[in-house]
């Protein structure tokens, strides 16, 4: 058998999150500027399944790992899901990821290594998957990670194409008219989504109607995105992201830090900004003109953004 590899981009929500687990609409599309790659490899008769994870040097077989191993969830969990769902042996490969994501993050680095390991592995059975039987797999791999996730990451990842998103109804792609340019900061500072998706669950059982209420503007905000952007108006969305970023303040997942960069962008010439994904850390998103990258990609910086990407949001069905 030749190498087989398989890869999956990251993922930016661009307006919806949290609110998308309580039915609201949300909008994700890939960033294409970071990605996971895996690669799988014949080996030895007898040696089962071993992972290399060449970012960090270490090697796992899956035989040997319990699920107290720290790579159990990101690396044997989506394996074992997929031979399950093949009804497949482990079989004796070698599995080398390599990935440009940064963890917790917010840019599904988590998704995106379990497409791809699911990917390259069910290739290399002779049984490759549509993103339609992929989806539902990297799901349950995410439900694993944390807890209530929405379904977003997984969707978005899987299918690489821009994403509007309600939950419990098949994700639907859709046109984007006029091409526009956001700026990804990494804030730096790492925040596990399931424990702000917890927390965030926590105010709603305390007090219901008024996160009801800010979920139903989070996702009005998320029906007038996708307008603007299927009827090639994206200079509407920078009002549309600052107003996105205030409700995600009011639900706690926002960050001093997080909160800075925003404030820079926009003061940069940004035309709007919001942090992206579970909050508290990981990152932002600023809709730029061409013209402002530079300005911006530096006032960034100097806010204290660990890396800036420049990604172009394109494409649909």
């Amino acid at each position: 058998m030749a190498a087989v590899s398989a890869s999956a981009p990251g993922k930016i929500i661009l307006f919806g999150e949290h609110a998308v687990v309580y039915g609201q609409p949300a909008i994700a599309a890939p960033l294409t500027a970071v990605q996971v790659t895996a690669t799988a490899e014949p080996g030895a008769p007898g040696s089962g399944l071993v992972f290399y994870a060449a970012d960090l040097g270490q090697t796992v077989a899956v035989t040997e790992a319990t699920p107290d191993n720290p790579f159990f969830n990101a690396l044997i969990y989506p394996a074992q899901v997929l031979l399950q769902h093949l009804r497949a042996p482990t079989p004796d490969l070698r599995l080398t990821v390599r990935s440009t994501i940064p963890i917790a993050s917010g840019l599904g680095s988590g998704a995106a290594l379990a497409t791809a390991i699911m990917r390259a592995l069910a290739a290399a059975l002779g049984a490759p998957l549509t993103d339609d039987a992929l989806n539902p797999l990297v799901y349950e791999v995410e439900r694993r990670h944390h807890g209530t996730p929405s379904g977003i990451d997984n969707t978005v990842i899987v299918y690489a194409r821009p994403v509007y998103f309600v939950r419990g109804t098949a994700p639907q792609t859709f046109a984007v008219a006029r091409p526009f340019t956001l700026l990804v900061a990494d804030s730096g500072q790492s925040s596990p989504t399931r424990l702000t998706v917890a927390d965030v669950r926590d105010l709603h059982d305390a007090d219901p109607p008024r996160l009801d209420a800010l979920f139903a503007r989070i996702g009005a905000i998320a029906r007038a995105a996708r307008q603007g952007i299927e009827t090639g108006d994206p200079d509407s969305l920078g009002p549309l992201m600052d107003e996105n970023h205030a409700l995600l303040r009011e639900l706690t997942v926002s960050s001093e830090r997080l909160d800075r960069l925003c404030q820079a962008a926009r003061d940069a010439g940004a035309r709007g900004a919001k942090l992206s994904g579970g909050g508290r850390g990981g990152a932002m998103i600023a809709l730029v003109d061409e013209t402002k990258i530079a300005p911006v990609t530096a006032a960034l910086g100097r806010a204290g953004a660990l890396r800036v990407l420049a990604t172009r949001i394109a494409g649909g069905p």
